[in-house]
């Protein structure tokens, strides 16, 4: 797993302090909240499409560790849906990561993952199209 991880920094501040610390970049907020979380969803609080996809996650996966960023309720929230759109190529809400890794750590630990601890999933209709083929199951368990 560790030859998976292409650097560790070590952070000793609570989440909140971290996500509007003016020294933390966003690439290094982005990351370290999708590798956090099962299932990350970077929302807009007013739009359908992001409410529809997290409540097939609420109701489907009450299980499952689910991480909600509201790009509208952050000040970097533009630079955070600009980052994502160099990321992914999706410009759009919401944006999906399902990860194989989730750190679960007091001490904020940022990884810089490989393409494949992380598994963009895209939109709310790529997730639909993922839970009615029965498939979005499965990435979720892996």
């Amino acid at each position: 797993m560790l030859s998976r991880l292409s650097s560790i920094t070590r952070y000793f501040t609570s989440s909140a302090a971290s996500q509007n610390s003016p020294n933390m970049s966003i690439k290094n907020f982005v990351e370290d909240t999708i590798t956090s979380h099962k299932i990350t969803v970077f929302s807009k609080s007013y739009c359908p499409y992001c409410r529809r996809a997290k409540t097939l996650f609420k109701d489907e996966y009450p299980d499952t560790d689910i991480g909600v960023v509201e790009l509208d309720e952050r000040d970097d929230g533009s630079d955070i849906q600009e980052y994502l759109r160099q990321k992914t190529g999706q410009g759009t809400v919401p944006n999906i990561f399902i990860s194989e890794l989730a750190f679960f750590i007091p001490i904020r630990v940022y990884v810089l993952t490989s393409s494949t601890d992380q598994q963009h999933i895209g939109g709310c209709d790529d997730t639909m199209r993922l839970q009615s083929s029965g498939k979005l199951a499965g990435l979720i368990s892996a």
